[in-house]
């Protein structure tokens, strides 16, 4: 069988979708997802960004032929793209391309972790079991040092910066210290900055800490199997937590508590 997974989304979320979209794989596996988080998939047969794919003009324009062509070569199309947009599934249902649609993310009721509540929606087409713990191979060694990266999506997210701060002081007293940025966070000097999210991933791979908050990036942290500190606010752990045998939790909306 030939399978499209078509996962668009931020870092995190997509991130926590890892275990299903493995789940799904085939004779053939492809996905297509954002440019950014394209590097991250390791298990797939192709990987496309979906800007290269004119699936984005798919319901706005005529569609290019050779879209048209290419989804109907695969027998089962997976997307989390398109599910909140009822014309779009209109038109792919009226072309008879083989998609089936899943919410992109946990209704706000819900009570399962983000990563369950995706193994879940595939549970009629799975190819086969595997760890609900996301994660992302990177050979490399472990060395002595720590990365912080005290930014996130959102700014109610964050914990304060002279709190990371004042944490980084008394942890290098036993260790380097590191700062992480991504492109789209405020300035800091000193900070560590990537354009792909695999390389990101290699370097966190090899601290022996990181700390950081909600965040995508915390999210890559724990799925390359660095111990993490996650320091959650507003949002829930027991739904949009990192999972990993090395993670631990604080939450700082009544004072830091670790879980």
């Amino acid at each position: 069988m030939r399978r499209l997974v078509i996962r668009p989304g931020a870092i995190g979320d997509f991130i926590l979708s890892l275990p299903a979209m493995e789940c799904l794989r085939t004779g053939y596996l492809e996905v297509w997802t954002s440019t950014a988080n394209a590097p991250l998939v390791r298990f797939a047969d192709t990987v496309r960004p979906i800007a290269t794919t004119g699936l984005d003009l798919l319901g706005i324009s005529d569609p290019p032929a050779r879209l048209i062509d290419a989804l109907r070569s695969f027998d089962s199309i997976v997307s989390w793209y398109g599910a909140n947009r009822p014309e779009f599934r209109a038109l792919v249902q009226s072309l008879d391309l083989p998609f089936t649609f899943f919410r992109a993310l946990p209704p706000e009721n819900a009570t399962t972790h983000a990563t369950d509540f995706y193994l879940d929606q595939m549970n009629a087409l799975a190819e086969r079991a595997v760890d609900p713990t996301p994660r992302i191979p990177c050979s490399v060694e472990r060395e002595n040092f720590a990365v912080i990266h005290p930014f996130s999506g959102s700014p109610r997210k964050n914990w304060p910066l002279e709190k990371f701060q004042m944490l980084a002081r008394g942890l290098e007293r036993r260790m380097p210290v590191h700062w992480c940025a991504g492109a789209e966070d405020p300035p800091l000097a000193g900070a560590e900055r990537f354009d792909d999210l695999y390389v990101l991933a290699c370097w966190l791979a090899k601290a022996a800490l990181y700390i950081g908050n909600d965040s995508g990036i915390t999210h890559l942290a724990a799925a390359v199997g660095t111990p993490v500190l996650a320091i959650f606010g507003p949002t829930d752990p027991a739904i949009w937590g990192p999972r990993g045998p090395n993670v631990r939790v604080a939450r700082w909306a009544n004072g830091p508590v670790l879980e």
